[in-house]
């Protein structure tokens, strides 16, 4: 009977030291249950803020998209205009560049003009006055098309204003041929 009482007594013990070794598991899984909780918690707080700043950057990033698809939209208008400013300016070069032909040919005729006719003063006077009237003309065209040509772009503007020299050179040599038919009239 003592045996059987030994024998009880220590499975007592060898329960007691169980229980408290499960007790102390239980209390060290509590804490470990707390701190877990805690950085749930923590986590959960981080993925709301997260989710926070995920929506900002993407209503930024909406923005942004607008703001290119703005300056996309720009960019093709500016490059129209270029190349509608190129375009202009390749024709305008075209017709300065036949205007100075011609105000070549007429240089060549005004000169072969004043050589033939250097005994004919009167008459050149008279072509003076008309030539100063036109040129009083051409002066006023000048200032208008130079209040007008200041919006283009700066090499549009140089070729306007040599476009207009040109076609002034144009207007003296229309002068001489008036001239030129003139003296063969008196001639006869």
């Amino acid at each position: 009977m003592q045996e059987e009482l030994d024998s009880v007594v220590c499975e007592c013990r060898k329960k007691d030291d169980e229980n408290q070794n499960l007790k102390t598991r239980l209390k060290s899984t509590e804490e470990e249950n707390t701190r877990l909780q805690r950085t749930i918690n923590m986590q959960h707080s981080q993925t709301e803020k997260y989710k926070m700043l995920s929506q900002e950057a993407n209503k930024k990033s909406e923005g942004l998209q607008q703001e290119v698809i703005a300056l996309e939209k720009e960019l093709e208008h500016l490059k129209r205009v270029q190349k509608q400013a190129a375009i202009s300016q390749s024709a305008t070069e075209v017709r300065l560049n036949r205007a100075l032909e011609e105000a070549e040919r007429y240089k060549v005729e005004l000169n072969k003009l004043k050589q033939s006719n250097k005994d004919v003063a009167n008459q050149e006077l008279k072509t003076i006055e008309e030539l100063k009237t036109e040129n009083k003309k051409l002066q006023k065209q000048k200032g208008e098309l130079m209040t007008g040509f200041k919006k283009q772009l700066k090499l549009i503007d140089i070729l306007k204003r040599q476009k207009m020299h040109i076609e002034a050179a144009k207007m003296l040599s229309f002068t001489e041929e008036e001239f030129m038919k003139a003296l063969e009239w008196g001639n006869y």
